[in-house]
């Protein structure tokens, strides 16, 4: 008998910019090397490319410990920056996005 798998979702909210990014750095990878994760930036109002950084990190966390991670509700604002940088393409966007 298999076991239900859950993916945690990880809920944003609030400016994500390089001053507040790193507060977060930690509990993110906490959540990426402890399973899969959805990490949705629905409730975030603003921001930069420090979110960007903060999110390619947790990927690379999520990635080596064999997780996978699936962004939701990405702000235009890091959807541009991510297509500015030529890095839109590795974003793992849910379905839908």
């Amino acid at each position: 008998m298999s076991e239900a798998v859950t993916t945690a979702v990880f809920a944003l909210e609030g400016a994500l910019t390089m001053v507040s990014a790193p507060a977060l750095l930690e509990e993110g990878r906490r959540r990426a090397r402890a399973g899969d994760l959805v990490v949705d930036f629905g409730r975030v109002d603003g921001a930069d490319s420090g979110a960007l950084a903060l999110l390619l990190d947790w990927m690379r966390c999520a990635r080596a410990a064999g997780n996978r991670l699936t962004v939701r509700g990405l702000p235009a604002g890091m959807a541009s920056l991510a297509a500015l940088y030529d890095i839109d393409t590795l974003l793992p966007l849910e379905a839908g996005e």
